[in-house]
């Protein structure tokens, strides 16, 4: 496992004991590299200072506050231990709220919750509890220079947790509503039938990022001096009658993991001779 992003104790009301928080979850994606554009050099970025007019290392870089304009309080990483709070190293359990009443619209960031040496039992106590009571627990914990308010969660081998939004950074759209007057019984009836027509296991292993795949397909191509062809622009028709678009699609009954979905094509042949040295390829992550 990876290193840990936090590490202190867990305290369930006189219980306590270590764990460690491990990210359980990140984005995959396609990274590129910015180049000059006449001759393929790597581009660098460089911290210029304003006043002197000239380039100068991060070693010598500080952080500051803007509080006017144009003026600047220094502050450095130890001034902001100093003032870390105690759930800087003690996560500490709120409350305990029905794990129906948390709406998924308030988890941010996953992490797994891991018993420290001297932990595992108190561990696996919380950890059934929590499992057999369909509870959650809500902490408190700071981290990466912020408190967070987080959500521990049975998981299906251990304890995980959730970095919650506070209610302040949840976009309240008062337009963002649904008027369920519009929906007649027979269409309602037919779509609960194309919803048990599509109905199948959660397996999240089946789906995969087209997208990236195909960027990654791109560059290969590129690499080995083969053209990219591009893939045919679906049009997809406003639906008039709702009634027979249901119908149509209950015949059909295909299912959304194997429905043939388009991606771009690689003529075999190469358009032009593959270059001599083979350029790096793109980073995922």
């Amino acid at each position: 496992m990876a290193s840990s992003v936090w590490k202190g104790h867990l305290t369930f009301g006189l219980v306590s004991f270590p764990i460690r928080l491990f990210s359980a979850a990140r984005s995959e994606t396609v990274s590129f590299n910015l180049l000059h554009k006449d001759d393929h050099s790597r581009i660098r970025q460089v911290t210029f200072c304003q006043q002197e007019d000239k380039p100068i290392p991060r070693s010598e870089l500080v952080k500051g506050y803007e509080y006017e304009k144009d003026h600047y309080v220094v502050v450095d990483e130890e001034d902001i231990k100093k003032v870390a709070p105690k759930t800087a190293k003690v996560m500490e359990i709120l409350e305990f709220v029905k794990a129906d009443q948390v709406d998924p619209i308030y988890l941010e960031s996953s992490y797994y919750v891991a018993p420290d040496e001297g932990g595992e039992r108190p561990y696996a106590l919380l950890f059934q509890a929590l499992r057999e009571s369909s509870y959650y627990a809500v902490a408190k914990v700071a981290m990466h220079n912020r408190e967070h308010v987080i959500i521990l969660r049975p998981g299906a081998k251990g304890i995980l947790s959730h970095t919650m939004y506070f209610q302040d950074e949840i976009r309240q759209v008062e337009e963002f509503r649904t008027d369920t007057s519009l929906v007649k019984e027979k269409e309602l009836a037919m779509a609960k039938m194309l919803i048990s027509s599509l109905e199948a296991d959660f397996e999240p292993q089946k789906y995969h990022d087209e997208y990236r795949e195909n960027l990654q397909k791109m560059i290969e191509a590129k690499i080995e001096g083969r053209k990219v062809v591009a893939a045919p622009v679906e049009h997809v028709a406003p639906v008039i009658d709702i009634m027979e678009a249901l119908k149509r699609s209950l015949a059909e009954k295909r299912k959304p993991a194997q429905a043939a979905t388009a991606s771009a094509t690689i003529e075999e042949q190469p358009a032009e001779a593959a270059p001599k040295k083979r350029a790096r390829k793109s980073k995922v992550g």
